[in-house]
């Protein structure tokens, strides 16, 4: 009997290490290629790791499209990514969130509700996939390229979604580097307050890291302020992720009641966004708990990157290709919808 589960859990191991050990080497390609590309640029502006990784593994896709790397990339993009998404809920606490106000509160949800619905209308207006409304709504108004890679375990598999998924990572990445650049000047043109203009960046910027550039460009203060509505909008990962598939499967599915579909990852991100409010506030293990949740997030961000090549491995640049125009209309919507909400409740907040 143990020779035999033995041989199992070899087998297992055999099938998976292929296709994990590609996708890891492209992720470590890519982390060494994000500061020597940066470099090129004369250090200013730079291509995160994570596109990087993406952008390498759909180059490699026709090396990968064989049967013996399949089951190792399918167990990093629908495996290991919710595990690596779930100890994200270890960068939130939940004093951050209640420092924002109701007032910020309201109009954050409000944003994000509005970004989301408008993901599926325009889907359905310009004649795509509900899915590819979700990743676009979701990954707007939630946390860019993270918040895509969520929706999709709860998005219903169908004939375009790895290219759709990997189309919405990249412009996410690209519609932020734009905000970056431009969206403090247009605080600038509107007159807002250091505060304000904090609050604006982060209720509007797709990606953590740019909403970080963004605000840093400003000033410290509005850097705090967009870092903290930037990460009550992750928080609200788990609700979105959790609506929205309830949402495809209410419309989408065959039987005449919904279930609700209730993904492990998002309960433990939860769990685990509770106890660093609560460990994060204890001097007392300070010298425990900081170098582990350390450990933890830098594990979370390689089980990102190895899933996101794992994603780009298994997308065929043909089929991203033929995805047209629509695509960019709806990316582009979506982040037009959330910057008119954000900001005009900004406004109308004095």
């Amino acid at each position: 009997m143990a020779t035999l589960a033995g041989d199992l859990r070899g087998g297992i191991i055999g099938r998976l290490l292929p296709g994990i050990a590609l996708s890891t080497v492209v992720a470590i390609a890519a982390v060494l290629a994000e500061p020597a590309l940066k470099a090129l640029a004369g250090g200013k502006v730079g291509i995160p790791a994570v596109v990087i990784a993406l952008l390498i593994g759909m180059a490699l896709h026709p090396l990968a499209n064989v049967p013996r790397f399949e089951p190792g990339m399918t167990f990093c993009v629908k495996k290991m990514l919710r595990w690596a998404i779930a100890l994200l809920g270890l960068r939130i606490a939940l004093g951050d969130i209640i420092a924002l106000g109701l007032g910020t509160a309201v109009l954050v949800i409000v944003a994000m509700a509005a970004t989301i619905a408008s993901g599926f209308v325009l889907a359905r207006l310009l004649g795509r996939e509900a899915g590819m409304g979700a990743l676009g709504g979701v990954a707007t108004a939630v946390c860019g390229a993270s918040a895509a890679l969520a929706t999709a375990t709860v998005v219903k598999d169908y004939r375009n979604k790895a290219a759709d998924v990997a189309f919405t990572v990249i412009a996410m990445n690209a519609l932020s580097t734009v905000a970056m650049l431009v969206y403090p000047l247009i605080c600038l043109w509107l007159g807002l307050s250091e505060q304000q203009t904090g609050v604006m960046l982060g209720a509007t910027i797709h990606d953590v890291a740019q909403v970080v550039g963004a605000g840093q460009a400003v000033s410290d203060e509005a850097a705090n302020a967009a870092i903290i509505v930037k990460l009550f909008r992750v928080f609200l990962l788990l609700p979105a992720v959790l609506v929205v598939g309830w949402w495809l499967t209410r419309h989408g599915g065959e039987h005449g009641h919904a279930r609700v579909p209730v993904p492990v990852f998002a309960i433990v991100f939860l769990v685990l966004c509770l106890i660093n409010s609560v460990l994060a506030g204890m001097p007392a293990i300070a010298g425990v708990y900081a170098p582990l949740r350390d450990l933890l997030l830098e594990a979370s961000r390689w089980g990102l990157l190895i899933a996101i090549a794992a994603l780009g491995l298994g997308t065929s640049l043909g089929a991203m290709a033929r995805l047209g125009w629509r695509h960019i209309v709806l990316v582009l919507g979506t982040s037009l919808v959330i910057l008119l909400v954000g900001t005009g409740g900004v406004l109308l907040a004095g």
